[in-house]
């Protein structure tokens, strides 16, 4: 029956035996990974303000959150590290067509990713076990370079992505790879805009996940200024990147349009060229036409063109054989868009309403939608990749590497795919168990959660130790 299963797959996939299930484990792995990574960029920021509250106001509450979510950190840093020790293999494992050609183009923003996670690593070590063993500020300066850390090496990452969008510093002779400028390669054109979209992007998750997490909490009754306060802060930081994200997201759609027509008629349900185009919300297409939307007039171009009447262009620009899966990447980027847009009214109806002095942390509604925030924004997250990468495809790299010619030909990988599923699945249910124990030890009372063996831990009682024996 496996076999059978496997053919099917086989049958599946347009290309080399190892392109289905590279895509398959790629997809699955970075989706997994990227939830993590968005915690290593934005919480040490979250902790950081925290922590300063406390220091500076001599607050015993904001300090304690600040002990709390620094040791949460580490856990979901552990596990970060993990996945993405993973990923860096799967690059060489599942592509060799990329790495084996492009390897001295993408070394460099890489030799940084890996630099950045050690010095990542370092102060967050530095921080966790500083607590009472250092002066006030100079504890608190440690979350400085750990964050900085998070931020580049997301870039690195980021920008070799971008570089894939926008292939750049190298030129092909022959077939090959020849002056290749690593640092051109590094800060392509489209780098900077596609960082501030995934930063930005970072603190939406973190912030409605974390704020989530509190709101659950004054929903059952638990309304202490320790979850008013674990509310407010990441709520604050979400706000200002949900309101962001709309303005950084429509500078980096116009620029598709000169970079990627194709991904945009994509996104756009566009199969032939319009202008003025209409916004078409929903719908899928089905044998070349458009079912199942709801269009409304002029309002493609301006969102897209940031014009009343220029045009989009169509998928009857494009070659056939260039036509990315349309209707995945349609359905993902409106997803995205429209959960954004409603965390924005969110978090504006929010503001708008506490200047008006009313306080919605009592309101049950609004803290259920807070709950549901924080899964909303990640589902964003991932379907802002999907429409990214699917959008992408035919290529690997755009109109220099196609995707069939990047993935290699074993055909082992389906089990490298399954061992990923398995190792992943333990992680997940490992980081569950872990966080919910610490979380039923904090609302015991528990001060700080160490090993018994850690620095801090507290003596072992002698009558313990005899009962252990």
């Amino acid at each position: 029956m496996v076999s059978n299963v496997l053919a099917a797959f086989y049958a599946a996939g347009d290309g080399p035996p190892g392109l289905l299930p590279a895509r398959q484990q790629m997809a699955f792995s970075l989706g997994w990974h990227i939830v993590l990574a968005c915690f290593g960029v934005a919480f040490p920021a979250m902790i950081y303000v925290m922590h300063r509250r406390g220091i500076t106001r001599d607050d015993p509450v904001a300090l304690g959150l600040a002990k709390r979510w620094a040791t949460v950190s580490a856990i979901l840093f552990a596990i970060g590290a993990v996945s993405g020790t993973v990923l860096s293999f799967e690059m060489g494992l599942l592509w060799p067509g990329l790495m084996g050609r492009y390897g001295d183009v993408l070394g460099l923003p890489f030799a940084f990713e890996g630099l950045s996670f050690f010095i990542e690593a370092i102060f967050l070590g530095i921080y966790l076990y500083g607590w009472g063993r250092m002066p006030p500020r100079r504890h608190l300066a440690m979350l400085i370079p750990m964050a900085a850390a998070g931020v580049v090496g997301t870039f690195c990452v980021v920008s070799v992505n971008a570089w894939m969008n926008n292939p750049t510093g190298f030129r092909l002779v022959d077939g090959q790879v020849t002056d290749v400028d690593p640092w051109r390669a590094m800060f392509n054109d489209g780098a900077v805009l596609q960082f501030a979209h995934m930063w930005v992007g970072a603190f939406m998750v973190v912030g409605f996940v974390v704020a989530g997490v509190y709101a659950a909490g004054l929903l059952r009754g638990r309304r202490d200024e320790h979850h008013r306060l674990g509310f407010t802060v990441p709520f604050v930081f979400a706000t200002v990147a949900a309101l962001l994200q709309p303005v950084i997201g429509h500078v980096l759609g116009m620029r598709v349009h000169d970079t990627q027509p194709a991904k945009l008629a994509a996104f756009e349900l566009a199969t032939t060229t319009e202008g003025p185009a209409p916004l078409r919300l929903g719908g899928v297409l089905v044998d070349g036409e458009v079912r199942g939307a709801v269009e409304i007039p002029r309002l493609g171009s301006i969102i897209a063109r940031n014009s009343l009447t220029a045009p989009i262009p169509g998928l009857d620009s494009v070659p056939a054989d260039e036509h990315p899966p349309v209707n995945v990447t349609h359905l993902a980027f409106q997803t995205m868009v429209g959960i954004g847009t409603l965390l924005a009214a969110m978090v504006v109806v929010f503001w708008l309403l506490r200047w008006r002095r009313l306080d919605l942390l009592g309101a049950r509604w609004f803290l259920r939608a807070t709950v549901a925030s924080g899964p909303l924004a990640v589902l964003a997250l991932e379907c802002g990749w999907v429409a990214t990468e699917v959008g992408r495809q035919p290529w690997t790299v755009w109109h220099t590497l196609r995707t069939t010619d990047a993935a290699g030909t074993s055909t082992g990988l389906w089990w490298s795919y399954i061992g990923v599923l398995v190792v992943y699945l333990g992680m997940t249910v490992g980081a569950i168990v872990v966080l919910r124990s610490m979380t039923r030890r904090w609302r015991a009372g528990a001060e700080t959660i160490s090993a018994p063996y850690g620095p801090g831990a507290a003596p072992i009682d002698q009558a313990q130790r005899a009962g252990k024996r």
